[in-house]
């Protein structure tokens, strides 16, 4: 079968292979690229990361990636005859069924980039692709946090804020398969400008690492991370502490929103700003407890992601066998 034809057997739902193979999963980010094989029950075989130079473009930047899913494979002792697909995964708007990146905000200038294809024609293997924390999402529900729940949210706190949700056991991807786009929930419609929308006031705007050193930076710290300003309010510093206090704020009142939209049994917290543990998670969670519609609010509980810095590529995976092992758990709107 051709690089395309491969491809476009990628894109459908399901997707015939061989049932329970490793998957190859790359995960293509505004600031990391990971590779990693991934067996059925999620154990991780490899892992690799490298910065991604988004700002190189489509071309250079998936020239690496497909290099270190090379080396990835070659990392995890399985055979290539063993890998049946490639799993990718990566921040919407993307038309997951076509296997086409439309305009990542993430990726500057990456305009209907037909990722599937590309990689398809490279490895010579089908090839999924999926929005990066919707997969997360399935990741965390499968063989994560939110193992044993039904009804389940995964927001990742990173370069941006993405969100999956999981309902009645499925993924929920909406009528074109980018929904649960919750980094864009309002939380304060006169408030800062999105970078990633372009709107005013979104989650995004105020919980991602990008914006919470930029709030610092705002403030006159001289700190360049959401790390050293976690670190810095931790050791006491004001000024820090008043931004990553107005860091939890936001995050309770758009998870407040999301509990009561959704009534999970679970929040599930990953991303880089997540690693600051209860110093952000004890205080969110009390906020949303006090603040969502009851029983709402009491039924679900916030906790840290299970699968860390791999989740990416776990999804990934998981994406493959969600449509091609079980049969495909996938809502469309």
């Amino acid at each position: 079968m051709s690089g395309p034809a491969l491809a476009a057997a990628g894109a459908a739902t399901p997707v015939g292979t061989a049932t329970g193979a490793p998957v190859l999963a790359l995960d293509i980010g505004g600031t990391k690229l990971a590779a990693g094989v991934v067996d059925e029950a999620g154990f991780v075989h490899s892992f690799l990361v490298v910065p991604s130079g988004a700002d190189e473009g489509p071309a250079s930047v998936l020239e690496r990636l497909f290099e270190l899913g090379r080396r990835a494979v070659d990392e995890s002792h399985i055979g290539w005859a063993e890998i049946a697909t490639v799993g990718i995964g990566c921040g919407g708007p993307l038309d997951a069924e076509r296997g086409v990146l439309l305009a990542p905000p993430h990726l500057p200038g990456w305009h209907d980039v037909p990722v599937t294809q590309l990689a398809a024609e490279i490895y010579e293997r089908p090839a999924i692709l999926e929005n990066d924390a919707s997969a997360a999402a399935l990741a965390e529900y499968r063989y994560g946090a939110g193992a044993g729940t039904r009804n389940m949210v995964y927001l990742t706190l990173s370069t941006g804020v993405g969100g999956g949700v999981v309902v009645g056991g499925s993924l929920y991807r909406g009528a074109s398969g980018n929904g649960g786009e919750l980094g864009h929930v309002t939380i304060d419609w006169h408030g800062r400008a999105c970078k990633g929308c372009g709107r005013r006031g979104c989650l995004e705007a105020y919980v991602s690492g990008t914006s919470i050193a930029e709030r610092a930076r705002e403030a006159g710290l001289d700190l360049s991370t959401a790390e050293d300003v976690s670190a810095a309010a931790r050791a006491g510093e004001p000024g820090a502490q008043r931004v990553w206090d107005e860091t939890v704020e936001a995050l309770a009142c758009g998870l407040t929103s999301i509990v009561n939209l959704f009534e999970p049994e679970l929040v599930v917290l990953g991303g880089g700003v997540s690693l600051s543990g209860d110093q952000l998670i004890e205080p969110v969670r009390a906020a949303v407890r006090a603040s969502t519609m009851q029983p709402a609010g009491e039924a679900a509980d916030i906790v840290q992601s299970a699968l860390g810095e791999r989740v990416g590529v776990v999804g990934a995976a998981a994406i493959v066998y969600d449509r091609t092992v079980s049969g495909g758990s996938i809502a469309h709107g």
